[in-house]
């Protein structure tokens, strides 16, 4: 839906969506467990887990989860190369080195920022988590990493209800409204930029809408076109490149989460001027 939408309004044309290759087992295990790997490959992982990810176990689900990460890695080549790109799926923050758990079967920032710094392409990465869910699996994966700063503004009543700590978390009450948002997150990003990253990996959810049936917040589509070009322009002013993730989103109905994940690229043309 999001894909032909964008189409639809012109926001990008054909020529600028690719299908992206799958990411490779060793891709993969920079951030996962072989024993996990091999398990979701399979079909032999432990039936508890496939009940915490929500999803039931296929051969398909395991091809458009490799597929995924695979769109994550070839976003953010993109990103250093020209500016900003995006992955039309991805943020898949719950997902843990060795388990699955909330929708999320591989990590595919936690693959990314490893395999960027295993590649020596940039010294430092920055993770911008405003999915309304807490990014437990980023943190438990790339929390002792020293390249990489994980910033996280989330639900603080919302799943996970065991949250790991990011670099920085900013934890919002329930019913939190554009205007609050946007004071907490215009205080806080800047310690994104002391770190001085190489690249932003933004996960772009948009379950803080109010209308989304597990967000929990107040938020308006515009305080979200707000709350990217806030994010999207502090990177192009410093020339950071940023690659997008889709994050979360569960409106009702669900036309409304599409069209915040469209504006969310309608910003990106608009701040990165393409």
């Amino acid at each position: 839906m999001l894909r032909e939408l964008l189409v639809q309004r012109k926001v990008l044309s054909e020529s600028e969506l690719q299908v992206p290759k799958p990411a490779s087992r060793e891709q993969i295990l920079l951030a996962h467990t072989e024993q996990y790997h091999s398990d979701f490959l399979n079909g032999t992982a432990d039936p508890s887990m496939i009940r915490r990810l929500g999803l039931p176990w296929s051969r398909e689900l395991y091809l458009r989860s490799v597929y995924s990460v695979g769109g994550a890695i070839e976003s953010a080549y993109s990103a250093l190369a020209d500016g900003i790109a995006g992955n039309l799926a991805g943020g898949t923050h719950h997902a843990f080195s060795d388990s699955a758990e909330g929708f999320c079967v591989f990590n595919d920032l936690a693959v990314v920022s490893r395999l960027l710094l295993s590649e020596h392409l940039v010294r430092r990465i920055a993770i911008v988590d405003l999915d309304v869910h807490q990014g437990n699996g980023n943190s438990s994966i790339l929390g002792s990493d020293a390249g990489v700063f994980i910033f996280s503004m989330h639900g603080k009543n919302n799943y996970p209800y065991r949250k790991i700590p990011s670099t920085l978390d900013v934890e919002l009450n329930d019913g939190t409204g554009d205007n609050e948002y946007i004071e907490l997150l215009c205080e806080h990003l800047p310690a994104v930029f002391e770190f001085d990253p190489g690249i932003v990996l933004y996960i772009h959810g948009v379950d803080p809408l109010k209308e989304d049936s597990l967000g929990r917040l107040s938020m308006t589509a515009e305080g979200l076109i707000e709350r990217d070009r806030i994010v999207m322009h502090e990177c192009r002013k410093r020339g950071i490149p940023v690659s997008l993730a889709l994050g979360g989103g569960y409106s009702k109905p669900i036309s409304l989460t599409v069209n915040a994940y469209c504006n969310t690229y309608s910003v990106a043309k608009e701040v990165f001027g393409i």
